[in-house]
């Protein structure tokens, strides 16, 4: 039986290395989070996470019993050191210090699957030719979830009979597999630098600077010292063929990676992929080799060629993942709402 104060509305907040996000939630709306109530402030004007939750509230005027507190770092024992935040977060101070009945701590990639079935079309953009999968449609279905940004994040969401739950990994930091001959000396490159190299030393925003350099000196060029958005920048204007050949290169080994994922988790019903570089990555991975690297998987290409492949461009999908969450504290059925 839900909790009477579950049924209340929620507050929520998405806390990344720069910036923390607050918005509330209603468990008992059909779309529960509420877009209207989003706020954002700069991680450095803040001691700590409770003087910027007091100050949405006396911004806002909003109240809340209840909070989901998703963060971009391991969570353990109800509490989180986020990574490139010099906040330490802990469930039990902040309902001290905001007067909660309840704060639930998540990772942010487990609320980020979480978010997946409150993604409405608009939400969405399907990369390739594989409709959007309808979640729910039978007893047993496995998405994975991955987000190339500041690091690389990997998820999946699984549906059981109606009930969804996460898989919170590190899927980011396994190895990176080299498929074509360019890989395999971009791994050379790559692995006398660093050592072992895993998927996130390529697909992530600095990502993008390691294979840029990578291909420059494939080339025999002299890499310029580039921060990730001049490549994307550069990619984009096509003032640079490096940087271009970068954006394609870095879109052919995401779908690589996303395919290797589907193969690890068994998610044949679809990949979601978010993050702070898809928006900026979409074009060249709707137009590149994304999709045929994605596939490209010996006997299991007929099966691959089936799964789709969808981007989410909902402008806060950490809150609506924490809101997915709230609903699920509250008892709620999150399918079929």
């Amino acid at each position: 039986m839900a909790h009477h104060s579950a049924l209340q509305p929620t507050l929520l907040a998405d806390v990344g290395g720069t910036n923390i996000r607050f918005a509330m939630a209603d468990p008992t709306q059909r779309s529960p989070f509420r877009a209207d109530t989003v706020r954002r402030y700069h991680v450095a004007d803040f001691p700590n996470m409770s003087d910027a939750g007091k100050r949405y509230f006396q911004e806002t005027g909003l109240e809340a019993h209840r909070a989901i507190v998703d963060a971009a770092g391991r969570v353990a024992d109800a509490e989180v050191k986020i990574t490139n935040n010099p906040w330490e977060i802990s469930a039990a101070r902040l309902e001290r210090e905001l007067g909660l009945d309840s704060v639930h701590l998540v990772n942010d990639f487990a609320a980020l699957s979480m978010g997946v079935p409150l993604l409405e079309p608009e939400d969405c953009v399907v990369i390739g030719d594989v409709p959007c999968p309808t979640l729910g449609a039978t007893h047993a279905q496995t998405f994975a979830v991955i987000g190339p940004g500041t690091g690389l994040g990997v998820g999946a969401l699984l549906i059981r009979n109606g009930h969804c739950s996460v898989l919170e990994t590190e899927g980011g930091h396994a190895g990176f597999a080299a498929h074509t001959t360019e890989d395999i000396k971009i791994l050379r490159r790559l692995n006398e630098k660093y050592g072992r190299v895993s998927n996130e030393r390529l697909i992530c925003g600095q990502g993008l600077v390691n294979l840029y350099g990578a291909l420059c000196d494939i080339a025999g060029h002299t890499p310029e010292d580039l921060k990730p958005e001049d490549v994307t920048q550069r990619a984009e204007d096509g003032s640079d063929p490096m940087c271009v050949k970068t954006a394609e290169r870095f879109a052919g080994i995401l779908g690589s990676v996303a395919g290797d994922l589907v193969l690890t988790l068994g998610a044949w019903d679809g990949v979601y992929i978010a993050g702070g570089l898809l928006p900026i990555m979409l074009p060249w991975m709707e137009k590149g080799s994304f999709r045929k690297r994605f596939e490209e998987k010996g006997r299991f290409k007929a099966t691959m060629q089936n799964v789709p492949t969808v981007g989410i461009i909902h402008h806060d999908p950490g809150l609506l993942g924490a809101a997915a969450l709230a609903v699920i504290d509250a008892g709620l059925p999150l399918l079929n709402r």
